[in-house]
């Protein structure tokens, strides 16, 4: 077990009665909030010409935060003990199970840009994958929870990855690299956390690695798509396309920018400003400072939730305050790096920003849970 992780478990155990939530967490929460939705309607209100509507986007990621606020306000009260239970685990992995699978189902999961990945329900779209990697988190912090000093082995290790690694070949049929690859990464950490040896971890770092590139190397798209991360301008009328616009994107945006909504690659050329590439759009219209403003957010935020992390009373709630901090952490993490060319480009949403109701009401509800966590800071508690 990791040092730090060294904790008093029969006298956190007795604390069940919780105290305040971190209100850090809480306004850096509601900070990347409205950062997203400033950011959001900069990047699509040019879409007025064609829906007649200039906040059409932002409108729909209010609806994701309403619920996502209410989600988060549930989860911030009720025991975070409760994602310890067996059967609320298993709940959430089956569903989680059934509805990837069913993503894959032709006419059941919606086709879009040759890939499978939202249901339809009641004319709302929702994306299963977000579900899955709550549910992954939930489970590592049970099964590291429980193996104690086993972790220290290697067979140790690995019966408690067969389960993200089952999430990582269904979300591959989708296919979605950026998304199969986070959960692995994301396992990885809490594995990290828990207390695995390093020439452990190395192994399964290097496997990961290897694992990842014979995937990319074995298609001619994803192959290209690989190549050109290392040149994109020699490929600008291809695979480069993308990552060659979102760096024209970061250059035109200077140091401060272009203005609010005057940036103008995303209104043409930028392919997904509103989404996946919204980061080279607060380049554009907000410089570098605007960038280095959502860096430094991001940062605080992981801070506060390892810090939650740190200080709570019991192993189960460290891990999944590690999780959760890792999930949207990690995310945002490669989100930035593909936009500014340090990784090879795919597609994944910058957390509390992209467009997406999926995504950030889940966040929402992940962030809920951390913030109960919270309450239970042994430091304040007492």
């Amino acid at each position: 077990m990791h040092p730090a992780f060294v904790k008093n478990e029969r006298n956190g155990a007795q604390k069940r009665t919780g105290g305040r939530i971190d209100m850090r967490v809480l306004v850096l929460l509601v900070l990347l909030l409205l950062a997203g939705l400033v950011s959001l309607f900069s990047a699509s209100y040019y879409n007025f010409q064609d829906s007649g509507d200039a906040f059409a986007k932002v409108r729909q990621q209010l609806a994701g935060i309403a619920l996502g606020a209410v989600a988060m306000a549930v989860l911030s009260r009720i025991d975070y003990h409760l994602f310890q239970k067996t059967s609320v685990v298993l709940a959430l992995l089956a569903l989680s199970a059934a509805l990837l699978a069913a993503v894959l189902v032709p006419g059941i999961g919606v086709l879009a840009n040759g890939s499978r990945r939202w249901l339809r329900i009641a004319g709302v779209s929702f994306q299963p994958s977000e579900l899955a990697k709550f549910a992954m988190v939930v489970f590592m912090a049970k099964a590291l929870d429980n193996k104690g000093a086993r972790i220290r082995k290697l067979w140790g290790i690995v019966p408690p990855l067969l389960v993200p690694g089952a999430m990582f070949l269904l979300i591959l049929q989708q296919p979605n690299l950026s998304t199969a690859g986070s959960i692995l990464i994301v396992a990885f950490v809490m594995v990290a956390v828990a207390g695995a040896r390093k020439v452990h971890l190395a192994l399964f770092g290097v496997g990961g690695l290897a694992l990842g590139a014979f995937y990319a190397w074995s298609a001619p798209y994803r192959r290209e798509r690989l190549l050109s991360f290392r040149d994109p301008f020699a490929k600008m009328s291809d695979e480069g396309y993308q990552l060659s616009q979102s760096l024209i994107a970061i250059g035109s945006g200077g140091l401060f920018g272009m203005g609010l909504g005057q940036g103008r690659q995303k209104t043409a050329y930028l392919p997904y400003p509103e989404s996946d590439f919204i980061f080279a759009s607060i380049a554009e219209d907000f410089g570098l400072f605007g960038c280095a403003a959502v860096v430094v957010l991001f940062v605080l935020f992981v801070y506060a939730g390892v810090r939650v992390a740190l200080r709570c009373p019991d192993r189960f709630g460290c891990l999944l305050a590690a999780g959760i901090t890792a999930m949207i952490g990690v995310q945002a993490f490669l989100n930035m790096g593909v936009v500014v060319g340090l990784l090879p480009t795919t597609g994944l949403p910058l957390p509390f920003f992209s467009a997406g109701g999926t995504s950030i009401s889940i966040f929402m509800a992940a962030v809920g849970v951390l913030l109960n966590i919270s309450r239970f800071d042994e430091m304040r508690v007492r």
